[in-house]
C-alpha cells in the first residue's frame, strides 16, 4: 500500500489522543451531531471542534453541515492504512521472534547434548 508522505504519521497523531479515540468509538455506532459528541466531555464546544477538525484532516471522519447541525461520520476505509502497517509490523516481529525461538531451542539442545556427553 502506498501512502502519501506523512499520512501514516497524521493518522497515528489523530489516534494518539484519548478524546479523539472516544469520538471515533462513538462514531462506530453511527453518525452523530457535534452537539451529541460533545455531551460526554467536560470541554468547551470549540475545543471538541478542534479534535473533530484533526480527525477530519487525517481522513478518519467526514463532516456535513445541514442548517445549524454539523453531522460527523466515520470515513469508510480510513483505518486501512493503519491496519496494513500494523499487520506488516506484526509479521516482521513474528518472524523475528520465531527465529529467536529457533535459536534458543538450538542452544538448549546443544547444552543438553554437551551435558550428556560430559556425563558419560
Amino acid at each position: 500500500m502506498t501512502l502519501a508522505p506523512g499520512q501514516l504519521d497524521t493518522l497515528f497523531q489523530a489516534l494518539g489522543d484519548p478524546t479523539r479515540r472516544a469520538v471515533l468509538e462513538r462514531l462506530a455506532e453511527g453518525p452523530a451531531s457535534v452537539t451529541d459528541l460533545a455531551r460526554p466531555f467536560d470541554m468547551a464546544l470549540p475545543s471538541l471542534l478542534a479534535h473533530i477538525r484533526k480527525l477530519e484532516a487525517s481522513g478518519l471522519v467526514e463532516t456535513e453541515k445541514e442548517g445549524r447541525t454539523r453531522t460527523v461520520r466515520l470515513q469508510p476505509g480510513a483505518f486501512t492504512p493503519v491496519r496494513t502497517w500494523l499487520d506488516e509490523q506484526r509479521a516482521i516481529w513474528e518472524d523475528r521472534l520465531d527465529r529467536l525461538d529457533d535459536y534458543v531451542t538450538r542452544l538448549m539442545e546443544e547444552r543438553e547434548n554437551d551435558g550428556s556427553r560430559s556425563g558419560n
